[in-house]
């Protein structure tokens, strides 16, 4: 599905303006978090269990399963809008 087909209009400001802050969310995570990439739920755990350490926090993807699974065992984790890179 499209953002056209759900009624987006890429062209408007406020449109423009979303994307060019989440852009800059994203940058300020790359720059200062370790990505995980699918492994989130699993390092998230590692971390808050006292298994593992990382000099950075870290970011990752995950399913709304696993992210409402952290936050009932007591792991703080929060969804992010993101756009992929060769998104226009």
């Amino acid at each position: 599905m499209s953002k056209k087909d759900i009624g987006i209009d890429t062209s408007s400001q406020k449109y423009k303006d979303i994307k060019k802050t989440i852009n800059k969310y994203q940058d300020f995570i790359k720059k200062n978090f370790q990505y995980v990439g699918k492994n989130f739920a699993y390092e998230a755990r590692s971390i808050h269990y006292k298994d593992k350490k990382f000099s950075k926090g870290i970011y990752g993807t995950a399913t709304k399963e696993d992210i409402k699974e952290l936050r009932e065992e007591g792991i703080e984790a929060e969804v992010i809008p993101w756009i992929k890179e060769n998104t226009n």
